[in-house]
């Protein structure tokens, strides 16, 4: 990137106006962050410090459990970046980056369930436990045409307590808790595609956004978002194209 040292100041100005990039991370997705809001870690908090870097500013991170806290936090001017899913709902207020990470949506059932595709979940009769405001509710609310969608604190918490049809999370949680609880299953497949991304508020210069995208680019090409993975017990492979 041949960016100036007056073009890095500017950026850095607009993108933290206090003077501190303050970073908004969920420690609810345990694949972008790990470790306690004292003390986070994974590949969004890695992002968040080499952005400060590049900007000469100090970092702060801001955690919470769930992505629509860490989306509020952002929209309402008490952070200057988030690490989200894109999806249309949150484009009005969010510049997001091409993606990092891509994971993937999926599905448990009981054991003896005679849901077998993604498809069959669609259906009249079948309620889906989801995590409230969370890349995937989005999503499902807007494709789902016969279920319906159940909300609460975690998707496949809500599916176990309300003895619900099924329910639905990212593939490596959901695959996690299939592991230890043998009377579940996985549905072959994703219901969708979660492209995570760096965001900041649409209010920000094009400049600066520019900046945040060609950036992100470029720590997807030399290698430090497979790293960063890799260091936080990730697969390397979920690195976006």
């Amino acid at each position: 990137m041949t960016t100036t040292h007056h073009d890095i100041a500017a950026i850095a100005a607009d993108l933290a106006p206090t003077g501190i990039l303050r970073a908004s991370v969920n420690l609810g997705n345990p694949v972008l962050a790990q470790g306690t809001p004292e003390a986070p870690a994974g590949i969004t908090v890695d992002l968040a410090r080499e952005i400060g870097r590049r900007l000469g500013l100090s970092v702060e991170t801001l955690c919470f459990d769930a992505a629509r806290k860490s989306f509020e936090a952002m929209a309402d001017g008490r952070a200057d970046l988030c690490f989200l899913a894109i999806d249309p709902a949150r484009e009005k207020e969010v510049a997001f980056t091409s993606p990092y990470v891509v994971i993937e949506g999926v599905y448990v059932v009981h054991r003896d369930s005679p849901l077998v595709t993604v498809e069959d979940v669609d259906a009249p009769g079948v309620r889906i436990g989801v995590k409230q405001g969370s890349a995937y509710d989005l999503h499902l609310t807007r494709t789902l045409a016969h279920a319906t969608a159940v909300r609460g604190a975690e998707g496949v918490e809500v599916f176990r307590t309300l003895d619900l049809e099924a329910g639905a999370g990212i593939r490596q949680p959901v695959a996690a808790y299939v592991a230890a609880h043998p009377e579940v299953r996985l549905i072959d497949g994703r219901f969708m595609e979660i492209r995570q991304a760096v965001g900041t508020t649409t209010a920000r210069a094009p400049e600066t956004i520019a900046y945040l995208s060609a950036l992100v680019e470029e720590l997807k090409k030399n290698g430090f978002v497979t790293d960063a993975l890799h260091r936080s017990g990730q697969d390397p492979a979920l690195v976006a194209p």
